[in-house]
């Protein structure tokens, strides 16, 4: 009786299957900080007014849900998209594999990642946001949690967690519903400096393909939401100009303390110039590759299609099915 009902408990919750899923992030919290830089504990209360939106955000006893922690979202949202994106219901809980989240994350899988990712799980839900923010065309005030709850569903023998119940706060899901969602780049999950991680945010979301993008280091300090003093900010971005690391763009210093945003090379140019495929090639896909985002791999074959020399293709529908058939997308390969 008690696993009848916890396959019927299981059965109302939207299942994180979908291979190869591209990163997706929120525009809200691309847009505003709502996470903490900081890789110690963080038990202040932040507050964020700018151009009328106004946040607050309180810790639990577990300190501010940190950019890293951010990656459970990511992982969240992205599942989400590629299912409404293939046409599949969804729903605000979800049920997840622990070892394909840390995976997609670019995360190691030991015992001690497993211990890190309980933590994560615990400072998501305990943290509370305040805030006017609009999702979905709606501007209430309310407040939340970034996660309303988690649970382990199963574990190993020796305790570690295999299933994570995840329910997402009415907020985030009502984001992810009206699409208010921008890609990532998968190098992201590679930046472990959290300044990266929230400068890169903030170029994706406000430069995007523009030939360039300009802000003030004032502004771009409030909108980071770090705590370090403005000058040793302005040391930070400097020495991210000289790496020159973030994915999909470069940092420029300009006079007047500005900072300049602009695109790589590779994200200017076009994807592809393929035609759209035909509705019935992406079911004959979808039988091809069951359980996986069709449009991420129609996706990821453009790609490869563009970089490997923009070939004249007989029939771009065939090309697709015949790439897919060969099965490299699943292992990684092109």
């Amino acid at each position: 009786m008690a696993e009848a009902l916890q396959q019927l408990r299981q059965g109302d919750f939207f299942l994180c299957d979908i291979l190869g899923a591209i990163p997706k992030d929120d525009l809200a919290t691309m847009e505003h900080p709502v996470f903490s830089l900081s890789t110690r504990p963080d038990l202040r209360v932040l507050r964020y007014d700018h151009n009328g939106t106004e946040i607050t955000v309180t810790p639990s006893v577990r300190g501010l849900a940190t950019i890293h922690d951010k990656d459970i979202l990511i992982f969240c949202i992205s599942q989400l998209m590629a299912a409404l994106n293939a046409g599949r219901a969804v729903g605000r809980s979800l049920t997840l594999r622990a070892h394909d989240l840390l995976t997609a994350t670019g995360r190691e899988t030991s015992g001690d990642a497993y211990r890190r990712l309980r933590d994560a799980f615990e400072r998501l839900a305990g943290t509370r946001i305040t805030t006017n923010i609009v999702t979905g065309a709606h501007e209430t005030t309310t407040g939340f949690g970034l996660i309303e709850s988690w649970e382990i569903v199963r574990r190993t023998r020796g305790g570690r967690m295999v299933s994570v119940a995840v329910t997402l706060s009415e907020w985030l899901y009502r984001a992810v519903l009206s699409k208010s969602v921008l890609t990532l780049s998968p190098a992201y999950f590679g930046l472990r400096k959290p300044l990266e991680r929230r400068i890169y945010e903030i170029a994706r979301k406000h430069c995007g393909r523009q030939p360039a993008w300009r802000i003030s280091v004032e502004v771009l300090h409030k909108k980071s939401g770090s705590a370090s003093p403005r000058r040793v900010f302005r040391k930070m971005l400097r020495d991210m100009i000289a790496a020159d690391a973030l994915p999909d763009y470069h940092l420029a210093e300009e006079p007047g303390d500005i900072l300049q945003v602009t695109p790589r090379d590779a994200l200017l140019e076009p994807r592809a110039t393929l035609p759209p495929l035909a509705p019935e090639t992406h079911e004959a896909a979808r039988a091809l590759a069951p359980g996986a985002d069709i449009y991420a791999l129609e996706a990821r074959w453009r790609e490869v299609w563009a970089t490997t020399g923009r070939q004249r293709l007989r029939s771009v529908d065939a090309a697709f099915l015949g790439w897919l058939r060969k099965g490299s997308w699943g292992d990684g390969r092109d």
